[in-house]
């Protein structure tokens, strides 16, 4: 019984430690998601055509938002092993090349974004909402650069286990984004309604705020004093913005392949018929705002496993892997019971169409199904990113979303006369093939020590 005791202190001690770091990060997570809303609602109520224009550009906009992300996703678990291994004096370093790194993929998106007519085209969009949509997606543009600094800013503290910044400054830009949407949008206090136009103009905006503010709290506390942030100019060091890359580049891609993969099924599904798609955006909707709560500490557990790799400490590897992993069961245990069990109220808070109600009550219960692969391949990426192993999870997710979820969703939809739910048993599959390789890779890397290759390396002198 002796024995017991101090492994059921690490246990809760590893849980408490990860719930803390998580829960503001989910947070953060629903903020963003609750960005889309208002925007959505807003252009809602500005005409039809507004919201069209919206939610096209909004979705080109994602992808720059997925590739801006997943590269900064590189400073966690760089900053975390950093911290974990005593030498906070080398932060500042990593940071600083980072917000490098930051500044030339702001540009990038920039660029990419405002010339992003052949994909509107190859999407299909109506010629009267291509005007707007262009308009829309020029005036986000600018808002690129700011995403990204905001992201590595992010990526600072959370790898230090600070994580209310990112909550703080996600809701703060929530609450602006209200009213300033509402002035550009409809056009009060003496300015002409924007539409579209003025969506993307209020979005950049706050991101701009967000980032100056959320820069300026990190000059200001006590809690990033001593990491050599501010005390020096460092002008772009190649090698070490390679190592970098070299860590983000597989996750911006693994986000692409998933956010891709769902992106595609949304486009496969709209060929089915108006109600088809309705029911679909109900279900995707509802998974989408479920799958914060995993992903909030999916990136808990990147801090907590890279924390534990600059310590040099086996079983808190495995402790901080494993002990999340089980802690995003137990939420998608919450999330599936409720998808399961009142499928058909939670379709009806959304529409009152019988036909859209009976279907998207189905997909909810296939959504249901996918929570626990869900949250398993989250958690486990999220593992695997705090020991900076992203290539071979990129490979896994490239295999299991494109060559098992795509093929076997389309072989069921329009081979088996499935439809929607076909796309959906997909989806299903893909998401379980990515969970059980991902858990398979964690627990092979933390049980024969493969983690050790990735412990932080002496900085050049």
């Amino acid at each position: 019984m002796k024995s017991l005791r101090p492994e059921r202190a690490h246990l809760l001690h590893e849980v408490s430690a990860t719930v803390r770091l998580a829960l503001p990060l989910i947070a953060a997570q629903l903020a963003a998601v609750g960005s889309n809303v208002i925007d959505a609602v807003l252009a809602g109520h500005v005409s039809a055509h507004v919201l069209g224009a919206v939610a096209v550009g909004a979705s080109i906009w994602s992808l720059a938002i997925v590739c801006g992300i997943g590269m900064m996703m590189a400073v966690p678990p760089s900053v975390a092993q950093l911290d974990g291994a005593g030498r906070r004096g080398e932060v500042g370093a990593v940071f600083h090349q980072a917000l490098w790194l930051a500044l030339g993929m702001g540009a990038l998106l920039w660029f990419a974004v405002r010339h992003a007519e052949p994909l509107i085209e190859l999407i299909g969009v109506t010629a009267s909402l291509r005007h707007d949509v262009q308009r829309f997606l020029l005036a986000i543009s600018w808002g690129a650069p700011a995403l990204t600094c905001y992201f590595a800013l992010r990526g600072l503290s959370e790898g230090l286990s600070l994580t209310r910044p990112s909550m703080y400054f996600s809701l703060g830009g929530l609450v602006l984004l209200v009213p300033l949407g509402y002035v550009l949008m409809f056009g009060k206090l003496g300015i002409p309604p924007q539409g579209a136009h003025g969506c993307g103009v209020a979005t950049a905006i706050v991101l701009w705020l967000e980032t100056l503010a959320f820069g300026l709290y990190v000059m200001l506390r006590r809690n990033y004093h001593g990491l050599g942030l501010f005390e020096r100019f460092e002008w772009p060091h190649l090698r070490r913005i390679g190592q970098l890359v070299h860590i983000g580049l597989p996750m911006a891609v693994t986000l692409l392949a998933e956010a891709g993969l769902f992106v595609a099924t949304a486009l496969i599904i709209a060929t089915l018929g108006e109600d088809v798609i309705a029911s679909h955006q109900v279900a995707i909707n509802i998974a989408s705002l479920f799958f914060m709560i995993p992903l909030g500490l999916a990136m808990a557990i990147t801090v907590r496993v890279g924390n534990a790799v600059g310590r040099g400490d086996e079983r808190g590897v495995r402790y901080a892997g494993f002990c999340g992993i089980g802690l995003t069961l137990l939420t998608q245990l919450f999330s599936a019971g409720l998808m399961l069990g009142l499928p058909h109220f939670i379709a009806a808070l959304y529409t009152h169409e019988p036909k859209v109600i009976a279907l998207a009550a189905q997909l909810i219960m296939l959504a249901g199904l996918f929570q626990f692969s869900d949250g398993i391949q989250v958690a486990a990426n999220g593992a695997l990113r705090g020991l900076k192993d992203t290539r071979v999870p990129m490979a896994i997710t490239l295999f299991a979303y494109w060559m098992v979820g795509m093929p076997v969703g389309w072989w069921l939809a329009f081979r088996h006369g499935m439809g929607a739910r076909g796309m959906w048993i997909g989806l299903i599959a893909g998401l379980s093939v990515a969970a059980a390789m991902l858990f398979t890779r964690f627990w092979r890397s933390a049980w024969k020590q493969r983690w050790r290759r990735h412990l932080p390396m002496t900085a050049p002198a």
